[in-house]
Formats: C-alpha cells, sequence, structure tokens
C-alpha cells in the first residue's frame, strides 16, 4: 500500500505554506522530502497524515480512493505517523507505551485485540527495545525514546509510515539505527516509508526517492542522483553546495560551502 498527495495546497491562517505539491510515497520504498526551513516538508508530511487538512488537493491511496474520506480509526489501520516531538508520559513502560499503537484495533477492552501481544512483541524486537520492556519511558535516553516511539509506530501495523525528522536531536549511532531501520521496514516488510530528513547526505545515502521542496512547492522528485544536484542544491538553500559521488559506493555527498569554511570544489570520483 502507498499513498499520494496530487495538488496539494496547504496554509495556516490564511498564509499560503504548500502550493500546488504532489508527491507519491510508495510501497517498498523510500521517499525522503529535504529543503530549507520553511519550504513546506513538514507541513506536507502532516497533510499525508491527515493532521493539516488541505485548502484544496487530494490525498489518495493507489486505487484512488479517497483518504480524507475515512474514519480516523480507518485511516489509522492504513497510516501512521512519528511526528517530531510526543508527550513523555511519567511512570508508564516500554511495553505499555508501545501497545498504545495498537488503538485502531481495540473496542473498549484490549481482548478486542487478539493480534495485538504478538505485534507489540514483533514491533519491541525490530526496534531493539524488547531488553528494556519494563522500564518507565521517562528514564530512558532520547535515542532509546525514539525507538520506542518508532516502535509504537510499527505496533500500528500500517502499510505506510510518515517519519517528520526521526534523527533530529540523536548522537550518530542512534542516527543510523534509526536509518536502518527505515530500510529494513522498505526492504524486508514492503513498507512505503516517507521521511522528512534535514541531513542531505542521509536522504542520499537512505532514500530510493528523493522530493526538494523550496517555498512550498515541489522543485524535483528522482533518485537521489538525479535530485541532489549542485545547481539546484545551491539556489535552493541559498548557499554554494557542491556534490560528488562516491567511487566504492556509488552514493551523492554534498558540502555546503561557507565564507569560513572554504573547500576546494568536490570532483566526482
Amino acid at each position: 500500500m502507498g499513498l499520494a498527495g496530487v495538488d496539494l495546497r496547504l496554509g495556516y491562517h490564511g498564509r499560503r505554506v504548500v502550493d500546488g505539491a504532489s508527491i507519491g510515497i510508495e510501497p517498498a520504498s523510500v521517499t525522503a522530502l529535504v529543503g530549507p526551513n520553511g519550504s513546506g516538508k513538514s507541513t506536507l508530511l502532516r497533510a499525508l497524515a491527515r493532521l493539516h487538512r488541505p485548502e484544496d488537493g487530494q490525498v489518495e491511496f493507489p486505487d484512488g480512493s479517497d483518504a480524507l474520506a475515512l474514519s480516523a480509526k480507518e485511516f489509522a489501520r492504513k497510516v501512521t505517523l512519528l511526528s517530531q516531538s510526543r508527550p513523555t508520559p511519567s511512570g508508564v513502560s516500554v511495553r505499555d507505551v508501545v501497545g498504545y499503537g495498537r488503538h485502531p484495533y481495540r473496542g473498549r477492552w484490549r481482548n478486542d485485540d487478539p493480534d495485538g501481544n504478538t505485534a507489540i512483541t514483533n514491533a519491541m524486537d525490530v526496534t531493539g527495545v524488547t531488553a528494556m520492556a519494563d522500564r518507565a519511558v521517562d528514564e530512558l535516553s532520547g535515542g532509546e525514546l525514539q525507538r520506542v516511539w518508532l516502535a509504537t509506530c510499527l505496533a500500528q501495523d500500517t502499510g505506510v509510515l510518515l517519519l517528520d525528522e526521526p534523527t533530529t536531536f540523536l548522537d550518530l549511532r542512534y542516527q543510523i539505527e534509526i536509518l536502518d531501520l527505515m530500510r529494513d521496514l522498505a526492504d524486508d516488510h514492503g513498507v512505503a516509508v516517507g521521511v522528512v530528513l534535514h541531513d542531505l547526505n542521509q536522504a542520499a545515502a537512505v532514500a530510493d526517492r528523493v522530493a526538494l521542496l523550496d517555498r512550498g512547492r515541489v522543485r524535483a522528485t528522482g533518485t537521489p542522483a538525479e535530485v541532489l544536484e549542485a545547481a539546484a542544491l545551491s539556489e535552493t538553500y541559498g548557499i554554494r553546495i557542491d556534490v560528488s559521488t562516491d567511487s566504492a559506493t556509488g552514493l551523492i555527498a554534498t558540502q555546503p560551502v561557507g565564507r569560513h569554511l572554504q573547500r576546494p570544489a568536490l570532483q566526482s570520483s
């Protein structure tokens, strides 16, 4: 299952933030949204998650059905969002927090969800938080907590996973673990992953497709090699950005150049 936004126009209090943007999140694939602050990345992702109602345009599934027409519970069985920040409950165990992800499948009682325990256990295993299942979440480090919230999203067991800047404020190890998990979900479980990232090199490394946003419009979409191009990036970000290709990995590498951080132009190797 995938998800698409078609010709979306989004705003706040009469101010247009996204204007005519179209983007597809495809199954078994990672799509990264990149662009400067204020370019509309998070707003566009929130619209796909139905947390920001479009002024115009459609959010739809691959069969053309209207995602905005579903009930909240029906939609939550198809799409989940890991937002930038969530309130951390006090004194609640990791297992119980991961169990929050089962809300679309539960009625008034937990026994309404016969698959719940299996889904929770699998989500904790995939994210590596099983050993801390009985710990209170307010005792965890930032990186540990981020993995718990990701486990909560996985327990929701949807075909579409949207993540808004999931590596922000994490140290290098946890950043890489989150990126690896995203690839595992796409490659091994066929999940359609859409992610907002600030780090262009992370986007180049993890994404199958990249959407470059510029002042509320999707300037370019395609493979990292097609979108992360020096001239387009430099114009979009308003700073010189050199781009090279690593000869060993084939990955795109970007290097912003500032007035006090001058670098020779990077050459493709």
